[in-house]
């Protein structure tokens, strides 16, 4: 098990890859704390967890309020005495329109979650990685290939990206790792939404939504989250003991960096 002993903390734990994520660090040996907003899904997966003989802790965080997340950072030392890792997962999109026709209130607060959400995680957990540690930022393959609506989210992550090559530079000295997992298209709850809506809407089959949609990578598949939930957990774990500032594209092969 690649996590054995770690001390995991994930924000922003939704129905899709923060579930799976949260799911595949346990059973992988790292004791988990699930964060986010709504207990609705933190409890089950926390729960489903520690049925399954893992370890986890569900805490509700509101990662724009400090008090929330220092509770986060203190729950996670006085349940499991340590932090090792921190996933920022959690975000706020600001909706599918124009960057200059989104209201300058959802571009704030896109960016209050996404980036100062991010940096207010990782001011409460550093402290407590005394013996290192690593921090991964969930990214967006909009950040490198531009989609239509996907403006105001895609400069929250950008910022996200330029944020996380800064730390990795400042806590490298503290042996604390800092990268970033570009994610693309993902099999899961909001994609699936989505095929239906489009289907729906084109008058085609949710099938050929989805064979337009995986034809534009190599692997000819839409990634499932559960699968790229896994470059995370790479990057958590001592396999990345030399990996830092690096953002590692995790999309298929859409995106191929030069």
């Amino acid at each position: 098990m690649i996590l054995s002993d770690e001390v995991v903390i994930i924000s922003g734990v939704g129905a899709g890859l923060g579930a799976k994520l949260a799911a595949r660090a346990a059973a992988e040996g790292a004791k988990v704390v699930l964060a986010a907003r709504s207990g609705d899904v933190t409890d089950q997966v926390a729960a489903q967890i520690t049925a399954a003989g893992g370890d986890a802790i569900a805490v509700r965080c509101d990662v724009r309020k400090r008090e929330d997340v220092e509770r986060v950072a203190a729950t996670a030392v006085e349940t499991f005495g340590a932090i090792t890792g921190l996933v920022n997962a959690a975000y706020s999109h600001p909706g599918l329109s124009d960057l200059l026709e989104t209201s300058d209130q959802q571009l704030r607060r896109s960016m209050d979650v996404i980036l100062h959400g991010g940096l207010e995680m990782s001011r409460a957990v550093v402290p407590h990685m005394a013996g290192g540690g690593s921090i991964v930022n969930v990214g967006t393959m909009s950040t490198r290939k531009p989609m239509r609506g996907e403006g105001g989210y895609a400069v929250a992550k950008a910022a996200m990206g330029c944020a996380t090559q800064y730390l990795a530079l400042e806590l490298g000295e503290k042996g604390i790792r800092v990268n970033q997992a570009v994610l693309g298209w993902l099999d899961g709850p909001g994609v699936r939404f989505f095929l239906t809506m489009t289907a729906e809407a084109s008058g085609i089959s949710e099938q050929e939504v989805y064979d337009d949609i995986a034809s534009r990578n190599p692997l000819n598949r839409i990634p499932a989250d559960e699968a790229c939930a896994g470059a995370v957990l790479y990057l958590l774990s001592s396999l990345a003991s030399e990996v830092t500032g690096a953002i590692i594209d995790v999309n298929g092969g859409e995106y191929m960096p030069a």
